[in-house]
């Protein structure tokens, strides 16, 4: 294999973006991880100054001029670099002078949206088992009297001839027995996930026919989908029962609308992002899906 064939190679599979820009500010290298990071293909990007894939404000390109005139590289923490697409996202970004060929500036990006993503979510797992082993521990202890209550409630029922008192002890056995149902189903273990080949936009256009037929056409929903994507491997049901809660957590938003407000939109989209982190593991290729609206959005409090 040439060597620069493995060096391309070695560059795509790193989680970090690298880009080399030129003398001129005009970008004439980036692997696969930029062109995920900047929502650009290569072929995009390639001779564009800078500042037209991304910049932090009107001093960046500044900023990289005195590199090459110093030959000295920085670092910036946590900053907010604004995309060329209309997207923010925080990154770490470091800047090295190096001489290929001609005078240029590597430029090493590494996103922190997806790593406070990674932590956040790592503390929500970690909270809900502990609210599911708080849950089952609760269960169990209202299982026991519920036993009591029920039993005491069909003596009771044995002792009365009022068909009025009758129908009150018949509502507390009925009750009980619908408590009994949801505290089984507390301590049930979760289905095991039915895993086979899943194309998602069948998922989605699933959703999309029943959210659809529910509002009775008051609700208009767009589609952008990447026919590019393969199938995956899912449990169908599982998948198809998710996004409809996204998507009807919109619906509901935008039907609390006020009168006067724009007909309701909701927008189904479909990426592959690369290199992309799920859990513990690290993906090669994953589907990313967005549900976006028309609505007031979350309030930044």
């Amino acid at each position: 294999m040439p060597l620069e064939t493995l060096h391309t190679r070695l560059l795509d599979n790193l989680t970090t973006a690298i880009l080399l820009v030129a003398a001129d500010m005009r970008v004439s290298y980036l692997n696969t991880a930029a062109e995920s990071l900047l929502e650009l293909s290569s072929a995009r990007v390639l001779g564009e100054n800078v500042q037209n894939v991304f910049h932090e404000d009107e001093n960046t390109v500044a900023g990289l001029r005195r590199a090459l005139e110093t030959g000295t590289g920085f670092t910036k923490r946590q900053t907010v670099f604004h995309l060329g697409t209309g997207h923010d996202i925080t990154v770490d970004y470091a800047v090295t002078p190096a001489w290929l060929e001609n005078e240029s500036l590597i430029i090493e990006i590494q996103p922190l949206d997806r790593m406070m993503r990674f932590s956040r979510d790592e503390a929500i797992l970690s909270s809900q088992h502990m609210t599911q082993s708080m849950v089952r521990g609760l269960a169990h202890e209202i299982k026991n009297p519920l036993g009591g209550l029920r039993g005491a409630a069909q003596l009771l029922a044995r002792e009365l001839d009022s068909e009025q008192l009758l129908d009150y002890t018949n509502v507390i056995i009925e009750e009980a027995d619908r408590l009994g149902n949801l505290v089984d189903r507390m301590l049930s273990a979760p289905r095991r996930l039915q895993r086979e080949a899943v194309n998602i936009h069948e998922v989605l256009e699933r959703v999309r026919h029943l959210v659809e037929a529910e509002s009775h056409g008051a609700l208009k929903i767009r589609r952008d989908y990447d026919p590019s994507i393969p199938e995956l491997s899912g449990d169908r049901e599982q998948l198809i029962q998710a996004v409809l809660n996204v998507v009807r957590n919109a619906q509901q938003v935008l039907a609390e609308q006020p009168t006067g407000a724009p007909p309701p939109i909701i927008e189904l989209r479909t990426r592959t992002v690369r290199q992309f982190t799920i859990g513990n593991q690290r993906h090669r290729l994953a589907c990313q899906i967005d549900v976006s609206d028309n609505g007031p959005g979350v309030p930044p409090e």
